[in-house]
């Protein structure tokens, strides 16, 4: 598995890192995780040579973190550890975001949230510092705290060894340039693929001018560009992936148009004998400006698969073929 530095922080993690979202199972996946499933697919993650792991306290309101904290008991310093900060339902501090499994997520970055944020992780990782610590989503109106105060709370956190970078999530361009200006920021990280190529033209270019590392989500589109979701996969009411809104191309009309994409990759498919998944997260990787991909996976086979994608390097004309096939499908209706 390849490495690079995660921004100026001079961390090294593993091109492909385990996104740990469905670890913490819930009705937004459709069907609830195992957790002895989960704990063996982060055993084979860092056997393949996947050292990057990034959880979030409300991937499952505390579940992923529990469980990639069982996982790594007795490994912790082969793991650059990723968590987050920022989604709150403690009570009312902050301001509201959404309903989520069952609970009210409020958008919160005040220090003084931060700092039981920051304790109830190192807890439930059972651990005493955190590689990179991103804020979740920045925060909004109206408890808007200043980037400022973020940022110097984080600092603090750096400052006392707990953690060791700081990180940032789906942020918008103002809040980028902000949080560089306040602070040691490492890596932003935001949604992009092959077909959702919007940070092409605003963050993507920013991180690169500013040497912040890229840790993109979404690069397989949940599933959707492993060529595994045929026409007939139907999707429960509560799974995330029926949100159409969210992601247009799952709709019955767009996603026949993802299936003929993914088959026209095939001569690539056979000439770097590979899976669909592992040449898609191969070209994510070499996209100017994405430096590191994350990928979910369930079960052991599927972090083995995303790992053998971090190996591959894919020559330029073949870059540019599959760039050009996505771009000829236009966008989703």
């Amino acid at each position: 598995m390849r490495k690079r530095k995660l921004g100026k922080s001079g961390i090294e993690a593993s091109v492909v890192g385990l996104g740990a979202w469905v670890i913490g199972g819930g009705s937004v996946w459709g069907k609830d995780a195992d957790d002895a499933e989960s704990i063996s697919a982060i055993h084979a993650a860092l056997d393949a040579g996947m050292d990057l792991i990034d959880t979030a306290p409300a991937y499952g309101f505390g579940r992923s973190e529990e469980v990639v904290g069982k996982a790594i008991k007795g490994r912790r310093d082969k793991v650059v550890l990723a968590t987050k900060c920022g989604l709150w339902w403690d009570d009312k501090r902050g301001s509201y975001f959404c309903e989520f499994d069952g609970k009210s997520l409020c958008r919160s970055l005040r220090p003084d949230t931060i700092t039981i944020e920051i304790e109830n992780s190192l807890r439930r990782l059972g651990t005493d510092y955190i590689d990179l610590y991103q804020t979740h989503w920045p925060a909004m109106d109206p408890d808007k705290t200043k980037i400022a105060d973020t940022m110097a709370c984080l600092m603090e956190l750096k400052k006392q060894g707990k953690i060791r970078a700081i990180g940032i999530s789906n942020v918008s361009i103002d809040e980028f340039s902000e949080n560089c200006a306040c602070g040691e920021l490492a890596t932003d990280q935001f949604r992009y693929s092959l077909i959702f190529r919007k940070p092409e033209n605003d963050i993507l270019p920013l991180c690169k001018k500013n040497d912040v590392g890229t840790l993109t989500y979404m690069s397989l589109e949940q599933g959707l560009l492993t060529g595994k979701t045929g026409m007939d996969r139907q999707f429960t009411a509560g799974d995330f992936r029926s949100n159409e809104g969210w992601n247009p191309w799952y709709k019955v009309e767009n996603r026949q148009r993802v299936i003929d994409l993914l088959t026209g990759f095939k001569p690539l498919t056979e000439k770097y004998n590979c899976t669909t998944a592992q040449l898609i997260l191969a070209w994510t990787l070499e996209q100017a400006g994405v430096t590191h991909t994350l990928a979910g996976a369930r079960r052991a086979a599927q972090a083995l698969e995303n790992a053998k994608g971090g190996e591959i390097v894919l020559e330029a004309a073949d870059l540019l073929k599959i760039r050009k096939a996505a771009e000829g499908m236009g966008d989703p209706k």
